[in-house]
């Protein structure tokens, strides 16, 4: 038998994520030389992609949402990457690389019916490029995608606009602000410490500020923007609402500062009128069911060919949660993964 590590939903969790309650570390066991494959595949899973839409899995099943509550007892999912070990499916031989939404542990079994499953998000991807593996559920995986997708198709950005990003250091920001700068923008990064300043100015960012020690409201008043790349919600948003110039664009990617907040201590928005008054498009999209045939296409190779800098905060092996809460946080530094190589 072969040592098969995964991380467990344990409880759900009152507020923040408590590593080691509500998140376990299990020691599990595989026969991987006969393990029935269901028609399968055997992957033996490279890296495990942590990310904040993840928390919002981890609720009552009886609340509804894009994506099924956690399931009690049992390893969380998320974004994974790794090799097939064996195969009884044509579409993913052995030696090949697969990406997809699968359980958080080291070896996986993937039926034909899993793998033929839409929702699940199986598919090849170019292991011969030689990226690492922890690049595939990064910049190369899902906020990729993400930072990909909305920036092109609700950002529509114009050569001379300006972009305002939050969590610009952050796994889908500073891929964000990279293709804003490729394109001729302006771009605002917002962040949460002073050296991640210092790491989105490297990236290009021409206006880099901690809005811990610095008033967002006063560099938006002073630095007219055209985009607005939403990552973390509340308060922010609302200033957004009250600056950003007429027919402006908010892509609505997610609310990380709400995330771990009871509904009663919920930011509730004041501005929202401004959309109507500035005639603003706001949107929101999950990345899942997207055309990504040219992301894959361009995205892949840039990061290969330098023209895309992807940082990451790495984490050795599966842990009792820890790194999921630093994700949640923002004490990761860049995308945050877990490497099981």
């Amino acid at each position: 038998m072969t040592s098969n590590t995964s991380l467990v939903y344990a409880s759900l969790p009152k507020g923040a994520v408590v590593p080691g309650q509500d998140l376990k570390r299990f020691q599990g066991s595989i026969d991987v030389e006969n393990v029935d494959l269901q028609g399968g595949v055997l992957v033996q899973n490279k890296a495990l992609s942590l990310d904040p839409f993840m928390r919002g899995r981890m609720r009552d099943p009886s609340i509804k949402s894009y994506s099924p509550a956690y399931e009690l007892g049992k390893p969380i999912a998320g974004f994974t990457v790794g090799s097939v070990v064996r195969s009884d499916h044509a579409s993913y031989p052995v030696g090949s690389a697969i990406y997809g939404n699968g359980p958080f542990e080291e070896w996986t079994v993937i039926s034909k019916a899993t793998l033929e499953d839409k929702t699940k998000l199986y598919r090849s991807v170019d292991a011969g490029l030689g990226l690492p593996w922890t690049n595939w559920v990064g910049g190369a995986g899902m906020s990729g995608q993400t930072a990909w997708w909305g920036y092109q198709n609700i950002g529509k950005p114009k050569p001379g606009e300006t972009i305002f990003v939050s969590a610009a250091a952050g796994a889908v920001g500073q891929i964000v602000i990279q293709l804003a700068k490729a394109d001729g923008l302006k771009v605002i990064g917002s962040v949460g410490s002073d050296e991640k300043v210092e790491f989105i100015k490297e990236l290009g960012c021409d206006v880099a500020f901690n809005y811990k020690t610095e008033s967002t409201l006063k560099i938006l008043q002073e630095n007219p923007f055209d985009i607005f790349f939403d990552n973390v919600g509340g308060e922010t948003l609302d200033q957004v609402f009250t600056t950003i110039n007429t027919y402006g664009r908010i892509i609505s990617c997610g609310s990380v500062s709400q995330y771990n907040l009871a509904p009663h201590e919920k930011y509730r928005l004041a501005n929202y009128q401004q959309i109507t008054i500035r005639q603003l498009h706001v949107e929101g999209f999950i990345i899942s069911f997207k055309n990504l045939d040219e992301f894959y296409k361009v995205v892949p190779k840039m990061i290969k060919d330098g023209k895309l800098r992807i940082k990451e905060h790495v984490t050795k092996g599966i842990d009792e949660g820890e790194a999921f809460v630093d994700m949640l946080s923002g004490k990761a530094q860049g995308k945050a993964v877990i490497s099981l190589e």
